[in-house]
């Protein structure tokens, strides 16, 4: 039971039942007995984290380094004209991109609420503002949600794209959330990882990642988080989702890429949870692992939300040096910022770093760690 006395609001979602529940009991990423779904490589406690839960809370609600010192820059995306290579990723704040790929138009986690949590009130409120309203994207022919936190599947958000004809993919045992939020079941593609699905000309396919599920009180595990590749005709691209860092990664390169663009998550990480959200060294090995030094990476799941204990604008810092030493080609965009991964040049000017905050050490992330070139 979610809720007081047996009240579900709207927001938790809706757990899987019924013929959706039998699918994902047959899976053979669920582990029925244990009633949840498994990690590729399991994602334990740390020492740390069993040690001192109050040290853990101190780390979060400390207010050092963890917003800007002042406004942060966002631009209004010039979307009118299709990208001239065919390929170009729009960075709208957090984990949201809009992926221009061979003439189809797909959003990856679209999050427009004003805070990232199951109420209005309380909760992670956004540091800037949404690029441009919802509605002014456009036609869209696909979103993908690689996950249900609140972060990356919003309520607000698919209310309104559920008004439009828009089809959905997303994790198994997520379309429990979108059917009760007014989504018909055949506006959506409900995908095991390896599993694909052809929208408008394309295949999206739900690729393993490392992490957790949950929106209620309680957290049976009982949704998928996935991963994400899109194909096209002539381009793919990665979306990682939140996930800490695994071996597969390789694997989903061999058997899904090169890919022109890569969309890693490098921020909220902390060695609270080093096991499901990366660091943004851990991201430019996934990115190696992926696809090499070849396509771009654009950094996502940083600067928007304060959700971890590292100072706001750390993640685009260390990526900057960690990119740099291993020659990869990272996109670093203010929110609204686009790019043709193929450009010559691509957004990489620390634009933060005028705001305050990106300087300071960060007491509860993973040590930084050297990468070499492959």
């Amino acid at each position: 039971m979610s809720g007081v006395f047996g009240f579900r609001p709207a927001s938790f979602g809706a757990e899987p039942s019924g013929e959706r529940l039998a699918r994902i009991e047959r899976s053979p990423h669920y582990d029925k007995e244990a009633g949840a779904f498994r990690n590729p490589l399991p994602a334990g406690r740390t020492p740390r984290a069993v040690r001192s839960r109050r040290e853990m809370v101190k780390a979060l609600l400390s207010r050092e380094g963890r917003s800007p010192g002042g406004p942060v820059p966002v631009v209004r995306p010039e979307l009118s004209s299709p990208p001239a290579s065919g390929l170009r990723l729009t960075w709208l704040g957090h984990a949201t991109v809009l992926a221009e790929i061979d003439g189809r138009r797909v959003l990856f986690d679209p999050v427009w609420g004003e805070r990232c949590s199951p109420f209005s009130f309380i909760g992670p409120r956004r540091l800037h503002a949404a690029p441009l309203p919802l509605a002014a994207l456009g036609k869209l022919d696909a979103v993908v949600v690689s996950h249900d936190h609140y972060d990356h599947l919003d309520l607000p958000t698919v209310r309104e794209l559920a008004e439009s004809d828009v089809p959905f993919a997303v994790p198994l045992g997520v379309g429990a959330h979108l059917e009760r939020w007014g989504v018909p079941p055949e506006r959506f593609h409900e995908l095991d990882w390896h599993e694909s699905a052809e929208i408008a000309g394309l295949r999206l396919t739900a690729t393993p990642a490392r992490h957790f599920c949950g929106r209620g009180l309680r957290n049976p595990q009982r949704t998928l988080w996935a991963s994400w590749t899109v194909t096209g005709p002539e381009h793919r691209v990665f979306h990682s989702g939140d996930t800490g860092y695994f071996p597969g990664f390789a694997e989903i390169g061999a058997a899904h890429g090169p890919f022109d663009a890569t969309m890693i998550q490098v921020g909220a990480y902390s060695e609270f949870w080093p096991d499901i959200h990366m660091t943004p060294e851990d991201g430019l090995r996934a990115h190696l692992d992926l696809t090499g030094t070849a396509g771009a990476m654009l950094p996502i799941h940083w600067g928007t939300f304060n959700l971890a204990p590292h100072p706001w604008a750390e993640p685009g810092e260390r990526v900057l040096a960690a990119a740099a030493d291993v020659g990869v080609r990272a996109a670093l965009p203010v929110p609204g910022g686009s790019f043709e991964p193929s450009a010559p040049a691509l957004p990489g000017s620390p634009w933060w770093r005028d705001l305050g905050g990106e300087r300071r050490a960060a007491p509860t992330g993973r040590p930084v760690r050297r990468l070499r070139r492959p």
